[in-house]
């Protein structure tokens, strides 16, 4: 494989941390926090192509969450999804306070241990969130990761060519009639717990035509308009047309996707329209769990035969403190399973033995993780997840015998 195209080029943590971050006090009315949700903030952005370098631009970025701080100290965090809840409640928008309804404690990082983007993707799985603030030992924060900000510096690696949408993608997609209300779509997100709701018309051969789409984001806009979401239908207020992806489709394409529409999420539809599917920005980054990116190994030991190698170590040197009170043992297998994948990604000129070394010594680390996961999934996704785990400790069992 050709050095040009590395396997693996991880995003640097720094361009993954957005500092430009909304803060209110806890005492605002719901109505100023939807104002706010409702609005968008400039940012210079940085995008890249397979064929050209890196072009910095400037665009609308959403605003999607609010992190609630006084005295300096993070109380509380609120985001789009809290307001496709609060819509289904008689709350007065003018009278509640944003400190009664906010999400607190709040997980956060702190900036010491953000070694890589895998402790951030393993905080957002264990604890299915999309906001992640990045704090200093007083508890000052430096800023917030998110699926979208890691995803917007990725850059063109073979990881996320080779990858396709087919392997990441929910086929679970909730859908709606168009002639269905948005009060509706806010109960379907609310109760399934996903962010959009898919509006198809099915033919007589039972066959799903997707429409168009109503995601968190639309809801956070219809409340600031005041809109009846009992009596508005999704036919009129749904985005449309759609931009469809096949399950062949690479990875790649759909960042790139995302990114040119500005969008978190695309439809993938096939088997002429009797299947449909949704890949999301957080599904993309599925691919850089440590679980997943074993699939990558086995591809390269497979297109890579063994050649001999120089004399290279095992070993997992850990020299600085990873210790965090509530987590303490993700960092430190986080950062073990990061030396190893890393080796053996930048290397696939490993003999096979020492490949196995290294496997072996993963294994370990990954069976440690599949337990971790277990102990807070449940979902379709989270159940794949560990039934991949199973396959792929299983697999590497065999390797490293």
């Amino acid at each position: 494989m050709p050095e040009s195209a590395p396997l693996l080029d991880l995003p640097q943590i720094e361009v993954t941390i957005d500092t430009d971050f909304q803060t209110v006090t806890p005492d605002i009315p719901l109505s100023t926090a939807i104002a706010l949700l409702s609005q968008s903030r400039q940012q210079h952005c940085h995008l890249a192509s397979p064929t050209e370098t890196v072009t910095g631009i400037t665009e609308s970025k959403p605003i999607s969450f609010l992190l609630v701080i006084e005295a300096g100290q993070l109380l509380g965090i609120f985001t789009e999804r809290d307001i496709v809840k609060l819509s289904l409640t008689s709350l007065d928008w003018q009278t509640t306070t944003i400190a009664e309804v906010m999400t607190h404690p709040v997980i956060t990082l702190n900036i010491a241990l953000f070694k890589d983007i895998f402790a951030a993707l393993f905080l957002f799985r264990r604890y299915r969130i999309r906001h992640l603030p990045i704090v200093e030992t007083d508890g000052k924060v430096l800023g917030v990761v998110s699926p979208e900000s890691i995803r917007q510096a990725l850059q063109p690696v073979n990881l996320l060519k080779f990858r396709r949408v087919g392997d990441v993608m929910t086929r679970r997609v909730y859908h709606l009639p168009p002639t269905a209300t948005v009060l509706e779509a806010a109960q379907v997100m609310s109760n399934q717990g996903v962010s959009c709701v898919v509006v198809v018309q099915i033919d007589t051969d039972e066959r799903l035509h997707p429409m168009g789409i109503l995601t968190e984001r639309d809801i956070v806009q219809f409340q600031f308009l005041e809109l009846n979401l009992a009596t508005t239908p999704l036919q009129t207020v749904m985005s449309a047309p759609l931009f469809l992806l096949d399950p062949q489709d690479s990875l790649w394409t759909a960042h790139q996707q995302m990114l040119k529409r500005h969008v978190r999420r695309l439809v993938v539809s096939w088997n002429w329209g009797r299947s449909l599917g949704i890949v999301t920005q957080t599904s993309i980054l599925r691919v850089f769990d440590p679980v997943e990116m074993y699939g990558m190994i086995e591809t390269l030991q497979n297109e890579s035969p063994p050649t001999p190698s120089s004399t290279l170590s095992p070993g997992l040197p850990l020299t600085q403190e990873t210790t965090v009170p509530e987590l303490p043992r993700e960092p430190l297998l986080l950062e073990q399973l990061s030396t190893n994948l890393q080796t053996l990604l930048a290397q696939p000129q490993l003999s096979h033995c020492d490949q196995a070394e290294y496997l072996n010594a993963a294994l370990q680390q990954v069976i440690e993780l599949q337990k971790l996961y277990w102990s807070n999934e449940s979902d379709d996704e989270d159940e794949a997840l560990s039934e991949a785990a199973i396959a792929w400790s299983e697999e590497l069992e065999s390797l490293s015998s």
